[in-house]
């Protein structure tokens, strides 16, 4: 058996970002996918989009379950801690880590079989308890590992690599997750990298449950004519809702300028944004809006990509269940045994 192995050397001259570290830094194991997966892009985003973020790597805490999606965190950030779970239950470990220890970000990488058949509750109530998250689905409506049956996201009438046309209506997770209250709702497709590296850098800044829904075509299985998630029927049906570029917060930026015409405007870093404001009717922050349009564009069989929806004031869980500051692997004794006095005066509240 052969072992394929990063060197440890790298050039002299890798770009830093503002903590010291290369693109290198944040990458991990070679992966062993099939040759063009689509997952292996979304790896690369996710490590893009850390580095471009400065984020200490040991911040980081990546989870996933069981499939070809759930093999990917392997790939990326080797520095951070990892919990590879069971199939479908990625969303309750990711839930009791984030109230074990609020101060790490959570990255969940899960796959359209593991969080739209066997993980499907645990999938709802994880977004709809608002756990401070990004979550991102690996879509490619088919089990890879199983060599191609369609998944619980494959279209209705897609056809698969030997022919079989797709009787069932698919599963809708960004429909779900509009409808579980996620504050941050997003698709993507793993061919647009610009696109999805800032949608990731957008998620992870969010406060509360953000989704992302990335289309990832499987190249051993579902990358012919036929099928409605290949490269080509996506790069052919994608409508893109808006044109993103992250931004962290700083001291607010203010233009005023009619519709219709043009301004520079000055950013932070010295640069210049030349900016023309259009008549555009999508709303973002329109929840029932958002999901509206997605069905239209659905009935139309065009694919929706972008941010489709965003809470502009988020609560996630920890702040909505009013958990101690302190993360709850750091508490002692004790702050975790109150004592027979106390816990008798709550027995007692409870009869």
């Amino acid at each position: 058996m052969t072992y394929i192995v990063k060197p440890k050397l790298h050039h002299p001259k890798l770009p830093h970002n503002k903590l010291g570290f290369t693109h290198r830094d944040y990458e991990g194991k070679v992966s062993t996918l099939c040759a063009g997966c689509g997952h292996d892009s979304i790896s690369a985003a996710l490590i893009q989009a850390c580095f471009e973020l400065d984020l200490p790597p040991h911040r980081i805490a990546k989870l996933s379950g069981i499939g070809c999606s759930s093999k990917t965190p392997d790939y990326f950030l080797g520095q951070s801690h990892g919990f590879n779970s069971v199939h479908g239950r990625m969303p309750s470990v990711m839930t009791g880590a984030n109230l074990a220890n609020r101060d790490l970000i959570y990255l969940g990488v899960s796959g359209d079989g593991d969080s739209a058949s066997i993980g499907l509750g645990q999938f709802a109530h994880c977004l709809r308890r608002g756990v401070n998250m990004v979550y991102i689905v690996e879509n490619n409506g088919v089990y890879g590992l199983t060599k191609g049956q369609f998944s619980a996201t494959a279209d209705k009438g897609s056809k698969s690599k030997r022919g079989a046309s797709n009787q069932d209506s698919p599963i809708d997770l960004v429909g779900m997750a509009f409808l579980m209250g996620a504050s941050f709702v997003a698709r993507s497709f793993s061919g647009d990298k610009k696109q999805l590296v800032e949608l990731i850098k957008a998620a992870i800044a969010h406060r509360g449950a953000a989704f992302i829904d990335c289309i990832s075509p499987c190249v051993a299985f579902n990358n012919h004519p036929g099928s409605t998630k290949s490269f080509d029927y996506v790069r052919e049906h994608n409508e893109a809702v808006n044109s993103l570029e992250f931004m962290e917060a700083k001291q607010e930026i203010k233009a005023d300028y009619a519709p219709g015409t043009s301004a520079l405007v000055r950013q932070h870093d010295g640069t210049f944004l030349n900016l023309k404001k259009l008549a555009a009717d999508y709303d973002p922050t329109d929840r029932n809006g958002a999901l509206a349009f997605l069905q239209r564009h659905q009935a139309a069989g065009e694919i929706v990509t972008g941010l489709l929806f965003v809470e502009p004031e988020p609560e996630d869980m920890v702040a909505r269940l009013n958990v101690t500051k302190t993360p709850l692997n750091r508490l002692g004794e004790a702050e975790l045994c109150p004592g027979s006095a106390i816990l008798e005066k709550i027995n007692a509240e409870l009869r």
